[in-house]
């Protein structure tokens, strides 16, 4: 008899960790292990605080609020960084970047666009969100890289990151609208963290092509890997396909910390063998990103092979 059991994402508390100790290393290995299988896992990360997410949350409701002429001010000579509007092929999505989200003087910079008489407020909870995000980024990353045996690229890796922080707003469907938020696609960052409101609608594939609906737990982001991550790699972890489907009657707000890598990206050495033949050319992270925005047709992993696979 089939089980009625809904497959679901890894769960793995992420909360006081330390380098070296035995809970540190086991962690190491579930994430990679994730990564390998699903390409992606639900992080429990109490270390943002349930006040601060609440902050936060809530003053994305009075970001995409604002005038449609306020809210295009947000623009970007990097693709996909800028503000995003409903369109056609998605008339339930909208979306802003902040970039160089950890740095105040960014958010700041961001905010008084949106708010030239100043909103301090703001400025304080995404720069604090932001950081917290990205150290739950920096700890995956070092996880991943220890497990792999390759620790001593990871501070070159650091001095090499930058982080967008994408804020998001998904709308019900009307009665003849679709209900697809988000089609089809898999990241074109380094790695991707996700958080929301208590709105699901986040939708990932896993094996036989099986979608899980994502179930956010309370104080919890999903961690996931990306086409690049994926070829630096050397196809070990999972660039996983996911998508949005608006099932609530509810706006669903959500945030997506993004971290690129400046420079040239390269498989180590140490990941390339006789059963591990090198299957992608060194690459431009932000040229990958310019290719991509020009070929969009190709939402999934198919862009980074096209771009620099062997």
């Amino acid at each position: 008899m089939a089980s009625l059991v809904q497959p679901k994402l890894p769960i793995i508390n992420m909360d006081d960790l330390k380098p070296g100790t035995e809970s540190w290393i086991s962690t190491s290995q579930k994430i990679t292990c994730a990564l390998e299988e699903y390409g992606c896992f639900m992080a429990v990360y109490e270390t943002v605080s349930k006040e601060l997410k609440k902050e936060v949350f809530d003053s994305l409701v009075t970001l995409f609020d604002l005038p449609i002429e306020t809210k295009i001010k947000n623009t970007s000579d990097k693709p996909f960084h800028g503000y995003l509007g409903p369109a056609h092929t998605r008339p339930l999505y909208q979306s802003m970047g902040i970039d160089h989200a950890t740095s105040l003087e960014d958010v700041q910079y961001f905010a008084n666009l949106m708010w030239p008489s100043r909103n301090h407020h703001f400025s304080k909870n995404i720069h604090s969100y932001a950081n917290l995000v990205s150290k739950l980024e920096n700890v995956v990353r070092q996880m991943v890289f220890q497990s792999y045996g390759v620790e001593k690229y990871f501070e070159s890796f650091n001095k090499s990151m930058t982080y967008l922080l994408k804020v998001m707003k998904y709308t019900p469907p009307k009665p003849d609208e679709t209900n697809l938020g988000a089609t089809t696609h898999t990241d074109k960052s380094f790695i991707t963290i996700l958080g929301q409101n208590h709105v699901n609608g986040l939708e990932v594939q896993i094996e036989d092509n099986k979608w899980v609906t994502v179930e956010f737990l309370p104080s919890s982001f999903v961690v996931m890997a990306t086409d690049p991550f994926m070829a630096w790699s050397n196809g070990r972890v999972k660039s996983p396909r996911h998508r949005v489907i608006m099932h609530e009657k509810e706006d669903r707000y959500s945030t997506v910390l993004f971290t690129y890598k400046k420079g040239i990206t390269q498989i180590p050495e140490e990941l390339i063998d006789q059963e591990h033949p090198s299957r992608f050319k060194p690459f431009n992270h932000f040229k990958f990103l310019e290719f991509y925005s020009k070929n969009a047709i190709y939402m999934d992993e198919r862009a980074i092979q096209l771009f620099c696979g062997v």
